[in-house]
């Protein structure tokens, strides 16, 4: 029944698997020559790479998705007993930012036909058995292309390190997502590789090579874009920011402008007073001057007397 239901799926996903089955082919026996693990690593990092613009869109429009939180949040309070008056109201802000809601939701889509290609390239590679009838190899050397304790692409890890290293990759890969994110799906994230894993347990270890690769390259894809692009957060963007350079934040509230309102007023206070001391002691010195001259006046008319 698995089988049956695989052979339908492939003959729905012949055009991808051909054309990934002839660039596996070109790594292994072009001018490369790579063995077959190493053949699957490269194809994985073309895929990724191809794929990268779709990734930084995603990040993108996820970033444009939370600036527009507040103003979300703003007509739901609006409408709060009115669901259709606010999922209206969303859509036009939508149109009018022009984000597309489902933009994040691309890559995925993208990436899962490929990743259901590459197990088919490898079922064909290594030969399958299906009805108690065993397809032969469409490449027997796919059978000890592997490494170290991996040798056979087509059969599943013995040892089962593929499987949980895959995890591993992966939680590290999400894991800088994972900051970015509401706090409330960040724990269905660090989730979901185990589930990913727990279901590919058995899977062809030449599966995992290309799903580990990929979660290395997408490790990489995403320190780059959340700390040197789009989806870096910047000091005006972060919670608690309500001016530029976090001069007041929002932890502080009423108390942090109070008090700075309070020192200003000191500040003002203290140069009024030192204006006012100077402007005394000068006129004091004013006066202390006049008297001087006419004590000087009245002794010179003394003496002419």
């Amino acid at each position: 029944m698995i089988n049956s239901v695989a052979d339908f799926f492939q003959r729905i996903f012949d055009p991808i698997v051909n054309v990934m089955g002839q660039v596996l082919l070109y790594f292994h026996e072009g001018p490369l020559g790579a063995p077959w693990w190493l053949s699957i690593a490269l194809l994985t990092i073309v895929v990724r790479s191809l794929l990268f613009p779709l990734t930084v869109k995603q990040v993108k429009n996820m970033r444009a998705m939370q600036d527009l939180r507040p103003a979300m949040d703003k007509i739901r309070a609006q409408y709060p007993n009115n669901r259709q008056r606010q999922q209206e109201e969303i859509m036009k802000l939508y149109q009018e930012r022009k984000i597309n809601p489902l933009g994040g939701c691309l890559p995925i889509l993208v990436q899962m036909p490929i990743f259901i290609g590459i197990f088919y390239v490898i079922r064909q590679f290594g030969g399958y058995t299906v009805g108690g009838r065993t397809i032969p190899p469409l490449e027997p050397s796919f059978h000890d292309g592997g490494l170290l304790w991996f040798q056979n692409l087509s059969a599943a890890d013995p040892l089962h390190i593929l499987p949980i290293f895959s995890a591993l990759t992966m939680l590290a890969a999400t894991e800088i997502t994972a900051k970015n994110i509401d706090p409330q799906q960040r724990w269905l994230m660090r989730l979901l590789p185990i589930g990913i894993t727990i279901f590919l347990f058995n899977f062809p270890a030449g599966l995992f090579v290309y799903w580990i690769t990929s979660n290395l390259v997408t490790l990489v894809q995403n320190y780059v874009i959340y700390h040197h692009g789009p989806g870096r957060r910047s000091p005006d963007s972060e919670p608690g920011s309500l001016f530029p350079g976090g001069l007041f934040s929002r932890a502080s509230g009423t108390s942090s402008d109070g008090n700075g309102a309070r020192a200003l007023a000191n500040r003002q206070q203290t140069e009024n007073g030192s204006v006012a001391q100077g402007t005394q002691a000068s006129a004091n010195g004013d006066v202390a001057a006049q008297a001087a001259k006419s004590a000087k006046r009245k002794r010179r008319k003394k003496k002419k007397r």
